[in-house]
């Protein structure tokens, strides 16, 4: 029972940061079409409207995995941004030459930090920490 209520508590984060990734693009798609589908390096305005909705979709993924947690809610909180720079190496190495290596390692590097400052977030307004 332990290991199904951890899977549900990462899954609930990956679901949370994935859905909030989808909205914001889709927004983007209808606000501002010329930033999305541009061919060749994206616009440093488009870089940093990205890296930061990432990060916040990552926090919100760490505080509601902090949240779903039964037990330890640090360790699922790590093991989800520990699962997120392991995707995000994958997802970079195959997007290799078609965008910019210092956005991907800036991507890299952001979402796990957003994991992490969301679930210490959690833990604070409970008064974990």
């Amino acid at each position: 029972m332990v290991i199904l209520h951890a899977f549900l508590a990462l899954l609930a984060g990956f679901a949370t940061m994935a859905i909030v990734v989808i909205v914001v693009t889709a927004l983007l798609k209808q606000l501002a079409p010329q930033w999305i589908g541009v061919q060749g390096s994206p616009r440093p305005a488009y870089v940093l409207v990205n890296l930061g909705y990432s990060f916040c979709a990552a926090a919100a993924g760490g505080f509601v995995t902090a949240w779903a947690a039964s037990e330890s809610p640090l360790t699922y909180v790590l093991a989800l941004a520990v699962a997120i720079l392991v995707l995000g190496a994958i997802t970079a190495l195959q997007a290799r030459g078609q965008q910019p290596a210092s956005y991907q390692i800036a991507l890299l590097i952001i979402s796990p930090f957003g994991v992490l400052a969301g679930g210490l977030l959690r833990l604070k307004v409970v008064g974990y920490l």
